[in-house]
């Protein structure tokens, strides 16, 4: 028996040799039960909304859905779930829209099981984890005060449809997320940019090639 407290975890991973094969081995550990497996990042969400898993542990390229873009809706619709990305990328991109999404753990791939493990373990009681390489892209990118006024691919986006003169209930439709993730990113982008009107946001997408000025 192990004194750890039981930590329910759900996969999400499209490789189904990837899945299975997580699943066997996190299932020799006696303090961690899977409560579940999917796919894709809709059909997780839903065996989220009804088995509460402590950890979620999400690849982040995935068909239909990427793991980035579900970040958002398990933290809205599953608030108390914690999310661990895993993934064979330590692109900076990934990495820091990870983090800014709400994750709270990034590992790649080709670490060892025991390093999952201890990722789940960190994650599940409320801490951040991320392997040795992720940290060294971090802190990279924190050096480097002018990438913190990048905009994410997800804020590119909303500020496409924004300065195409749609509202943030449009964008919350046409992205399938809620209106006040949307004013929250809007509100991001125009710190980022230093731009205070939807106008000049308008103007600064037309300026940077974003969208054409035509009526």
């Amino acid at each position: 028996m192990t004194d750890k407290p039981i930590v329910k975890v759900l996969l999400v991973d499209n490789h189904p040799l990837v899945l299975d094969g997580l699943r066997a081995i996190l299932e020799t550990y006696e303090h961690i039960k899977v409560v579940g497996a999917a796919s894709l990042a809709r059909p997780a969400l839903e065996i989220a909304k009804a088995e509460r898993p402590d950890v979620v542990l999400m690849d982040i390229n995935m068909p239909e859905m990427n793991g980035l873009d579900a970040i958002e809706l398990f933290k809205e619709q599953t608030p108390s779930t914690r999310l661990l990305m895993l993934s064979m990328h330590d692109s900076r991109e990934y990495i820091s829209t990870s983090v800014m999404y709400g994750a709270s753990g990034y590992v790649l791939k080709d670490v060892s099981t025991d390093e999952i493990v201890e990722a789940i373990d960190t994650v599940a009681a409320g801490g951040t984890y991320f392997s040795s390489g992720v940290s060294e892209v971090l802190l990279e990118s924190r050096d480097k005060g002018q990438k913190g006024r990048t905009l994410t691919t997800r804020e590119q986006a909303i500020l496409l449809l924004i300065a195409a003169g749609k509202s943030n209930k449009d964008v919350a439709a046409t992205l399938d997320i809620s209106a006040r993730t949307v004013e929250t990113h809007r509100k991001n982008i125009k710190k980022k940019l230093g731009i205070a009107t939807t106008a000049g946001l308008t103007r600064y997408a037309i300026e940077n090639g974003l969208i054409g000025n035509d009526p």
